[in-house]
């Protein structure tokens, strides 16, 4: 009786490891996390213990110790979300005098030429509000107030448009034209219609 290959009901494991699906872990909400903290308060001064919180609103034990702490020391309003990350070093009022700087112009600013770059930026920053940036940073500030990065048209300063309008008009044509210009070429020297070919 013939066997088959495929007759093994198991399946077989690969000794090489399988990659794990990298998980995008999903935007905290900030505003559903400060509302829970306040539910939390509500029920600290309605006499729920710890333990209750926790349960009820599915947070571990510190966590509801924490809240209470919090909630104990400052009531209510000690539960209310500060704004997450590093706060910024400027604020509107910096920014608008950075921004009023920046509209002035490079030469207003003490520069030579009507270019910024991210040092000169980071410079006019630190004059206006004495707080240093990387220039590496700077782009995030620019792009916060709403610049985008522009590139100056790379043109020579001797570039003479009339003469290169006269040299088309003129000149061009007569170089474009070719011995063979009707006809489609071949560089192969044993092709009739070649220009290489002995004629």
């Amino acid at each position: 009786m013939p066997t088959s290959s495929r007759s093994s009901s198991k399946p077989v494991k690969s000794s090489a490891p399988t990659p794990k699906a990298r998980t995008v872990r999903p935007r905290r909400d900030f505003a559903a996390l400060e509302a829970r903290r306040l539910r939390a308060a509500d029920m600290f001064s309605k006499g729920a213990t710890q333990a209750d919180v926790a349960r009820e609103l599915g947070v571990s034990r510190p966590t509801a110790l924490e809240w209470y702490r919090k909630w104990s020391g400052g009531g209510k309003k000690a539960l209310r979300a500060a704004r997450p990350g590093r706060p910024p070093l400027l604020d509107a009022n910096d920014m608008a005098k950075v921004l009023k700087a920046l509209r002035a112009g490079p030469r207003a600013n003490g520069f030579s030429t009507e270019l910024w770059t991210l040092p000169r930026v980071a410079d006019v920053i630190e004059a206006v509000t004495g707080v240093t940036y990387h220039p590496g940073h700077v782009w995030y500030i620019l792009r916060s107030m709403g610049w985008s990065r522009q590139r100056p048209a790379r043109r020579a300063i001797e570039r003479d448009d009339a003469a290169i309008d006269a040299w088309v008009k003129q000149r061009w044509p007569a170089v474009k034209k070719t011995p063979s210009a009707g006809k489609p070429g071949s560089v192969s020297k044993t092709r009739a219609g070649s220009v290489f070919s002995p004629r």
